[in-house]
């Protein structure tokens, strides 16, 4: 066997008072050992050239789970949908459907919205959070559809964006849903996390990330992919503890937490998250 051998370039003398004093170079230490019981573990990667086969098999196998995957926001219209994504900032959908019937019922019209006194509304949705500015966006909204479209819910990505409260993600979640119209992939708070963890893409930003997304999936499916990877993220991979060890996707899932003998390593985890419940 061969043995490897540190050569040491030769220093010269270093001479003090007289006395010769001979400089060794410092032998660079290497760690071999194995990381530190308890010690966390980052997530794996999945290799680039494997990224498409590996997103339709994490497509397929969240669809056989989640059947019914679809908006929790309860509407009947693209214009009580798009006024419930607006509530639904910082809010649960929960909370939001709680609302929108008595929201819905005294303002049935764009027109109606329009014209609403602002203190009603914002007593109306006020248990939705930050009331006052969405209560801005919704009678500016009404507004704007009176104005600029007849009071009707456009259904294209470039009008949608130019009415007031109105951003990607809501643009996206009234044209997939209420139109079934596949433009871009919805990126909340669940989207973001759980596309993370499971190697989907590496960026934080919801456009970047939506970008990362699209080409990785049919197109026909990125308004279902959403709401598959939401209610993956609500039931199963949670901000504060992931429930890898029920998971469909722990065995292929870079940061699962599962090993393939059936145990369990640290990692994989999130930050806390709000809204979006």
């Amino acid at each position: 066997m061969k043995r490897n051998i540190l050569k040491l370039k030769k220093a010269k003398p270093l001479v003090v008072k007289g006395k010769a004093i001979v400089r060794v170079a410092r032998v660079p230490r290497v760690t071999t050992a194995a990381p530190r019981p308890g010690r966390k573990v980052g997530p794996r990667r999945i290799a680039k050239n494997a990224l498409g086969a590996y997103a339709l098999e994490v497509l397929a196998r969240l669809k056989r789970e989640y059947p019914d995957a679809r908006t929790e926001l309860d509407y009947e219209t693209p214009l009580q949908l798009l006024e419930a994504t607006i509530l639904s900032a910082q809010c649960t959908d929960k909370r939001v459907n709680m609302v929108t019937p008595l929201l819905f019922k005294t303002y049935p019209s764009a027109a109606a919205l329009a014209d609403a006194q602002p203190e009603k509304l914002e007593e109306i949705i006020k248990s939705t959070g930050f009331f006052r500015n969405k209560t801005k966006s919704l009678i500016g909204l009404g507004k704007a559809l009176v104005e600029r479209h007849n009071g009707e819910v456009p259904d294209s990505m470039e009008s949608l964006v130019k009415l007031p409260g109105v951003g990607r993600k809501t643009a996206n979640v009234v044209l997939g849903n209420a139109f079934l119209k596949n433009v871009g992939v919805v990126v909340d708070t669940h989207v973001a996390r759980v596309s993370h963890r499971l190697g989907l893409t590496r960026e934080t930003d919801p456009v970047k990330i939506e970008q990362d997304l699209m080409p990785l999936f049919p197109r026909e499916d990125w308004a279902l992919l959403s709401h598959l990877l939401i209610f993956h993220g609500r039931r199963v991979c949670e901000a504060r503890r992931p429930k890898c060890e029920v998971c469909v996707l722990n065995d292929i899932c870079p940061s699962s937490t599962v090993t393939a003998g059936g145990g369990t390593r640290e990692g994989g985890g999130g930050r806390r998250e709000e809204g979006d419940g």
